[in-house]
């Protein structure tokens, strides 16, 4: 690992990682939920004991105590336990690792974000919680929570901090709360991070503003389907039932609903784990509960257009269960965090807010209606929403964060770049599971927005993306490269991996991928490629994980799937080399 990165500390909740991919031939049945960190006490007690028995190799040492947020079992027995880290009783940023077993509790290895000591010079604060509260509240411009007392071992060292959450903040888009980190010590900030993924950044504002763009997404027809679906005579209620919606992206589509009595309905999906959508009214609102129901007496919803509020929550709705459904089908994922609990979203998010956000605070998405400038209609679009869950995924994964975020909001670095990359690669996966012919799939992101360039960023060939600069290759320079830009990297090798290089034609869409040697590259397939990339993340990323160290993650889950000298794991190989991710020009640790 080298430099750690700025990391959102979140509330961890014991899952469990499902152990299955269908398209992997090593892969079998997915593990039962009933194998929570928080129940299997024997691979938790057998990986911490390993991690303190291997200390040069882990970096726990004296003073430490490890967490178990995830504990995941393949079929062959092998076990990888996922720690967050305290040490001497404070939570340790930027310290969190994953041990991984063999079948009988033997010691493999780990995969660490911290490569060094987290033990802090001193644990005594100069300053008080009070002046870390008012310096927080004063760099995020809003409303200062309880000062907590961590260890930051995010920039090559460990240092005493306070941490604080900053509500109604006037830094981040539509008044969301940020994280403050504020240096004990001398009262520095170090670092200063939005608590929402937020799918348009500041810069692509600013350049849309400069070229004086709209984005005018083209929404499907009006027409109302006829007919109630799902109609019943039970007498007892809530029972579930099927509606029918239609949306303003995604076509008139099927809903799984809520009957609640003979002629009332409530949009929330009870066979997904009561998945709903409710409606913010235009306040900037991040407690799910505050958002009112939306109700129906025909199980009728929407009409196709912005003058119905409902529709927007059907294109969100029908999203939300549509990447829930990827994840389950393809993986065995029981819901965002594994732990077969529903997704929410609140549309109607604020006024004039032009963006969508994954909003780990509320634990749910959160819809803005447009800016009515630049953005007219809500981005409730499909792969929108694959994406900005997806970020859900990692946060309770990997939580990759950037190394750096500036002023305006803007976000740097390789580990949050590979966060955006994932979004995309998963985001798409989700068009190509739901294979709705009025959304076809494809490896373009936001092709439906309506930007004169055709799509917002793609896979095949990023760099044909202007609005954002994304790169295609790998350079030192891409360590400190604005997150959405930086994602090409991972992007391209995944697309590579997947499809190969050069120009094919797709689902009636045109691809020509180029490789930074010239060199020709050979797919595997789509089903592999994500099978290993889905992997990778969930055992061996961590908080801190760049892109040479995805390549290497990467590699060790083609090695668990399809071996060490399958074409599988050369092919891998040859995708990152093919965007100048290699061996020999990893960069030294600790610059």
């Amino acid at each position: 690992m080298r430099r750690p990165h700025i990391r959102r500390v979140a509330i961890a909740v014991a899952v469990t990682t499902a152990a299955t991919l269908p398209m992997a031939p090593a892969f079998a049945a997915p593990d039962s939920p009933a194998r929570a960190a928080t129940s299997a006490s024997s691979p938790v007690e057998a990986a911490r004991a390993a991690a303190f028995a291997h200390a040069s190799a882990t970096g726990v040492g004296p003073g430490d105590t490890l967490r178990a947020t995830d504990v995941m079992t393949d079929p062959d027995g092998k076990q990888h336990v996922r720690f967050v880290r305290s040490h001497q009783g404070l939570p340790v940023l930027g310290g969190d690792l994953v041990v991984h077993l063999g079948k009988q509790s033997a010691y493999l290895g780990v995969t660490r974000a911290a490569d060094h000591a987290v033990k802090p010079a001193t644990t005594e604060a100069k300053l008080t919680p009070q002046q870390a509260e008012q310096k927080a509240a004063a760099a995020a411009q809003g409303d200062a929570g309880s000062a907590e007392l961590v260890v930051d071992a995010r920039d090559g060292a460990a240092a005493l901090a306070y941490q604080v959450r900053v509500t109604d903040s006037d830094t981040t888009e539509a008044g969301g709360s940020r994280t403050v980190v504020v240096d004990a010590q001398s009262g520095r900030i170090r670092s200063n991070t939005p608590d929402s993924d937020e799918f348009i950044s500041p810069h692509l504002e600013e350049t849309l503003r400069e070229k004086g763009e709209t984005a005018s997404p083209v929404t499907g027809v009006a027409t109302q389907p006829a007919g109630l679906l799902g109609a019943t005579t039970a007498a007892r209620y809530p029972v579930t039932a099927t509606g029918s919606g239609t949306s303003l992206f995604a076509g008139k589509v099927t809903l799984t609903t809520t009957r609640t009595a003979r002629t009332s309905f409530l949009l929330k999906d009870p066979t997904r784990w009561n998945t709903e959508t409710r409606d913010a009214k235009g306040a900037e609102l991040e407690a799910f509960s505050r958002g009112t129901k939306f109700t129906s007496t025909t199980n009728k919803w929407g009409t196709g257009t912005t003058a119905n509020r409902t529709t927007a929550a059907v294109d969100a709705q029908y999203g939300i269960t549509q990447t829930l459904d990827f994840y389950k089908k393809t993986f065995g994922r029981k819901g965002i965090k594994n732990n077969s609990t529903g997704a929410r979203a609140m549309v109607h998010f604020g006024r004039k807010v032009g963006n969508a956000f994954w909003d780990s605070t509320c634990g749910c998405m959160l819809y803005g209606d447009g800016d009515g400038a630049m953005f007219k209609k809500p981005l409730v679009v499909l792969d929108v929403t694959g994406h900005e869950l997806t970020h859900g995924v990692v946060d309770a994964t990997a939580a990759l964060e950037p190394t750096r975020v500036d002023a305006r909001g803007n976000q740097y670095g390789e580990p949050g770049a590979l966060n955006e990359s994932l979004a995309d690669i998963f985001g798409s996966n989700v068009e190509f599971s739901a294979n709705n012919p009025k959304n076809p799939p494809n490896y373009l992101m936001g092709e439906k927005l309506g930007l004169a360039q055709k799509f917002l960023r793609r896979l095949d060939h990023p760099s044909l993306d202007k609005l954002e600069g994304t790169i295609d290759y790998w350079s030192p320079a891409a360590y400190d490269t604005e997150v959405h830009a930086g994602s090409g990297v991972s992007s391209h090798a995944y697309y590579l991996l997947a499809e190969g290089s050069g120009r094919k034609t797709i689902g009636g869409v045109k691809y020509d991928s180029p490789t930074f040697d010239g060199s020709r590259v050979t797919g595997i397939g789509r089903a592999k490629a994500t099978a290993i990339f889905y992997r990778a993340l969930t055992r061996y990323m961590v908080s801190t994980t760049d892109f040479h160290d995805a390549r290497t993650a990467t590699l060790e889950a083609a090695a668990d799937m399809y071996g060490a000298t399958s074409a599988e794991y050369q092919a891998v190989d040859a995708a990152w080399a093919a965007v100048n991710v290699t061996t020999a020009n990893t960069p030294a640790v600790g610059r």
